[in-house]
């Protein structure tokens, strides 16, 4: 019985440890907030870009009419750019964070690791008898 108890707090703990570590918590809170963008960038695109788009372009009904009609059945293929322009919207936004904001620091952290740490005064002092040999070879 000690034993199931003991294994069982383990697993609690273990559980603990995973679920609270920072990247985990990071995700969450980067799943909500893209979640929260996803909606901000469809309601753009409902409200705004395409009601404009059917203002220009000529049509009875707004972009939600668009449809072909074929054998009867209704493809309504407005609905389907309303969602192409979200998703081009969502991933031009995506591509900016990433690659350019994010990209940005990267090469950033890049450049500092792959610049060589100064030497130590145990290094400056062999390459100076390093230096001092090769001047006493030549003369």
């Amino acid at each position: 019985m000690e034993q199931v108890r003991k294994r069982a707090f383990s697993m609690l703990e273990e559980f603990k440890q995973f679920a609270l570590k920072g990247n985990v918590i990071d995700l969450a809170i980067g799943i909500i907030i893209g979640a929260a963008f996803a909606k901000i960038v469809d309601s753009l695109v409902k409200h705004l870009i395409m009601p404009l788009l059917s203002v220009v372009l000529p049509a009875e009904q707004s972009y939600l009419g668009w449809k072909w009609v074929i054998n009867g059945k209704d493809v309504p293929y407005g609905l389907f750019l309303g969602e192409v322009v979200s998703f081009l919207i969502l991933a031009f936004a995506l591509y900016l964070f990433i690659v350019k904001f994010l990209g940005f620091l990267i090469r950033e952290k890049k450049a500092e690791a792959a610049a060589p740490p100064p030497p130590s005064r145990s290094e400056e002092l062999l390459a100076e008898i390093r230096d001092l040999l090769k001047a006493r070879r030549a003369a």
